[in-house]
């Protein structure tokens, strides 16, 4: 029989959340690594036992954390006895090693980027923000990181080198957002294993067509009024994108105000935020079988986050933004009088169940499940620590 695990990050602690296909009932698990920021959990699409958290601290820094048995136990990669004899040419006992891309090729990394102020600013290593497993391999996961920095693991999470052509797309005119400056979405083109898309806030979204060795900014029709430039092709805040497997040259982006959808793979953009309440918000979903059935979440604006009205809604497009006016909000079985919390970019997720299962949760500590793509909610769990990341795991 199915079942569905949900994995969830908080700043302080991991917590997996897990039921059967008719997911009512459930099971809560955790904190793993109780008081750290843990910024993402996700596991991979092809081995459901391999899990990859990132945890974070400012006192002691980032360390990768993986479970090779569905998340009863976890590991930090080549701290096992089998993982410290050097099988590669690595010291005895090295782990969690990143490695900034150095060669004569690549050039050195860049030590700088600049701000809209002119002045310059140190480029540094801080966390992890985003995990994105192969489609194909358990042992190979890309990292998104801040400051803006794709890196790659093809052993388990033991070793990470970085993709510099990325920070080669314009790395020093990146500038950061309110957050940091983050690399905080990766998408896997499932018919093409040389296409990535990546978005960092605040540069844009780009796009990689040879597996990492070139990138370009795909940020055509994006506007923003708050850049020097509002037509620029590098320097947009952009919050999330994402897309339905079966279609991956239709994106679908939540930006720093404006909900966007691209039919060309990223060259070109428009507007599809219609009769929402509010076009400021952060995560965006696909429904698994439905790719025209797009979710949100819209907060009130950019300095006030919390949804509108005090009101906590989804809303659902079917039409895939073709009618921009077509979102619905989907309340049942969520708060509609005294809700201010917040719902981030990485903190929504979609089972491929049927019906389809949709997952959200909020820096309230609440996290919200639908079984039935949206139409009724309640709560999995409540007053857990804020939550930063939601992901699942549909267990066949």
């Amino acid at each position: 029989m199915s079942s569905v695990r949900v994995l969830v990050g908080t700043k302080k602690g991991a917590f997996i959340l897990a039921a059967d296909g008719a997911r009512k009932k459930w099971s809560v698990s955790g904190p793993f690594f109780a008081g750290w920021e843990v910024y993402h959990v996700k596991g991979s699409p092809v081995d459901p036992s391999r899990i990859y958290a990132s945890q974070t601290s400012g006192w002691f820094g980032q360390i990768v954390q993986r479970s090779d048995d569905g998340g009863q136990t976890w590991h930090t990669p080549g701290s096992r006895p089998e993982e410290l004899e050097s099988t590669d040419g690595m010291p005895k006992g090295e782990s969690n090693k990143f490695v900034y891309d150095t060669s004569a090729k690549t050039g050195e990394p860049l030590t700088t980027h600049q701000w809209y102020d002119g002045t310059q600013h140190p480029w540094e290593f801080k966390r992890v923000w985003h995990f994105e497993p192969s489609l194909s391999d358990p042992d190979t996961v890309y990292a998104g990181v801040e400051d803006a920095a794709l890196f790659r693991t093809t052993d388990g999470g033991r070793t990470w080198h970085e993709i510099a052509g990325l920070r080669g797309a314009d790395g020093a005119k990146w500038q950061p957002g309110a957050g940091g400056m983050c690399l905080h979405t990766i998408l896997l083109d499932p018919t093409d294993p040389k296409r990535i898309f990546i978005a960092i806030s605040a540069a844009g979204a780009f796009r990689t067509d040879d597996g990492g060795r070139s990138w370009k900014p795909i940020n055509r029709g994006l506007k923003s009024d708050y850049i020097p430039d509002p037509d620029a092709e590098i320097g947009h805040c952009v919050h999330r994108i994402a897309m339905h497997p079966s279609r991956p040259n239709v994106l679908f982006m939540q930006k720093h105000w404006d909900i966007m959808r691209s039919d060309d793979a990223g060259e070109n953009w428009r507007e599809i935020s219609g009769n929402l309440p509010s076009d400021f918000g952060f995560p965006i979903e696909v429904h698994a079988h439905e790719p025209d059935t797009i979710y949100v979440v819209p907060i009130t604006s950019d300095s006030l986050h919390y949804p509108p009205e005090g009101k906590l809604r989804v809303y659902r497009n079917r039409t895939g933004g073709e009618d921009p006016n077509a979102w619905e909000g989907l309340t049942k079985g969520l708060p509609q009088e005294n809700c201010y919390v917040n719902v981030l970019r990485d903190a929504m997720a979609v089972d491929s169940l049927e019906p389809g299962g949709v997952y959200f949760g909020t820096t309230g500590g609440q996290v919200y499940a639908s079984p039935d793509g949206g139409d009724t909610w309640a709560p999995i769990v409540r007053d857990l620590p804020s939550v930063l990341s939601v992901e699942v795991q549909t267990l066949r």
